[in-house]
C-alpha cells in the first residue's frame, strides 16, 4: 500500500539532490537541505532528543545568515527565450500538479487497498509533481537534473523560510497544548463588553488574522483562537452555528495570511519565483485585498452564525 511514508521520501530525495548539487559551491546550504531530507527520511525513526537536535540544527544553519543564493541549470536568456517562444502554455505544467491531486483524491480513496484513503490528497498532489516534472523535461528537452537544479536555485532563493510554514504550524500545536488559548480568553473576555455579540465576533475574525500574521499559518492560529473565543463564547455562550464559526473564521486567518513574511510559502516564494526586487512586493500588493476581506468575513460570521 502507498501511504505517506512515500511521500515523505519522495520529499527527502529532492532535498537530498540540492544538497548534493549545492555541496561544492555552498556547503551551509548543502548542510541545510541535507539536514531537512534527514528529517523527512528518518524523522519518524529518531527519538524526540534526536528531532530537537536537527531542528537545533536547522535553526543554527538559518540563523547564521550566509545561506546565499544559488545559480540554475538554465542562463536567464534561455529562459527568456523559451518564455517568449512557449508564453502562457507554460502554465500547462503547473496545472498538471492542481488537476492531478484533484482527480488522484476521488480515485485513490476508491482504491483503499493499494492507497491510503486518509491520505489520498497528499500522494495524489506528489504524483502530480512528478508528473508534472516529467511532462516539463519533455516538452522543454530537459535532462531530469535540470528540474532539480532550478528547483535548489528557488529553494536557496528562499532560503530558511521555506520551512517556517513547518515550523510554526508546530508552535501551534504546543500553543494549545500549553493552555494559550484559555490565557488569551480570558484576556480577550475582559476587553470585550459584557454580552456583545459584535465585540466577540471582531474580537475573534481580528484574533484570527493577528495570529496568523504572527505565526504565519492560519492552522496554527486557528487552535489557540478557537480555545479563545471560538468555542466558549460565539459556541457555547452565544450557541452560533459551529461549522459557519470555523470555516469563516479560517479564511479570516487567511487574510493574516496575505499580509506577513511569515507565510513565506505564499508571499516570499512568488517574489523569488518571479525575481522581484521588493522582497515584500507580494505583500504590500494583497494588504488592499486583505483587510476589506477580513471585514467582509467578521460580517460573515456575525450574520450567518447566529440564529
Amino acid at each position: 500500500m502507498i501511504t505517506l511514508h512515500w511521500v515523505y521520501a519522495l520529499a527527502g530525495a529532492i532535498f537530498a539532490a540540492y544538497a548534493l548539487l549545492g555541496a561544492r559551491e555552498r556547503p551551509l546550504n548543502a548542510a541545510f537541505w541535507a539536514l531537512l531530507a534527514l528529517s523527512m527520511w528518518a524523522g519518524d525513526r529518531l527519538s524526540d532528543l534526536g528531532n530537537g537536535v536537527l531542528v537545533l540544527g536547522l535553526v543554527a544553519l538559518g540563523s547564521v545568515g550566509r545561506l546565499s543564493r544559488g545559480e540554475g541549470a538554465v542562463a536567464p536568456e534561455v529562459r527568456q527565450a523559451r518564455a517568449d517562444r512557449f508564453g502562457n502554455r507554460l502554465f500547462v505544467v503547473a496545472l498538471i500538479i492542481p488537476a492531478t491531486a484533484l482527480v488522484g483524491t476521488l480515485l485513490f480513496k476508491q482504491a483503499p487497498d493499494w492507497f491510503d484513503a486518509k491520505q489520498a490528497t497528499l500522494i495524489a498532489l506528489a504524483l502530480g509533481v512528478a508528473v508534472a516534472m516529467t511532462v516539463g523535461c519533455l516538452w522543454l528537452r530537459a535532462g531530469p537534473v535540470v528540474p532539480l537544479a532550478q528547483g535548489r536555485r528557488l529553494m536557496d532563493c528562499v532560503g530558511w523560510a521555506a520551512i517556517l510554514p513547518q515550523m510554526l504550524a508546530s508552535l501551534g500545536a504546543v500553543f494549545a497544548l500549553a493552555g494559550v488559548g484559555d490565557v488569551v480568553g480570558g484576556l480577550v473576555q475582559q476587553a470585550i463588553p459584557q454580552g456583545s455579540l459584535l465585540g466577540a465576533v471582531i474580537a475573534y475574525g481580528l484574533g484570527m488574522a493577528l495570529f496568523t500574521i504572527i505565526m504565519g499559518n492560519a492552522f496554527a492560529a486557528f487552535p489557540v483562537m478557537t480555545a479563545a473565543i471560538g468555542i466558549p463564547l460565539l459556541i457555547r455562550t452565544y450557541h452560533g452555528d459551529p461549522a459557519i464559526v470555523c470555516a469563516i473564521g479560517m479564511l479570516a486567518g487567511f487574510c493574516g495570511t496575505l499580509m506577513t513574511p511569515m507565510a513565506a510559502n505564499f508571499n516570499l516564494v512568488p517574489a523569488a519565483l518571479l525575481e522581484l526586487k521588493d522582497r515584500h512586493g507580494v505583500i504590500k500588493a494583497q494588504v488592499a485585498t486583505a483587510v476589506p476581506l477580513l471585514i467582509v468575513n467578521i460580517l460573515l460570521i456575525y450574520w450567518l452564525a447566529f440564529p
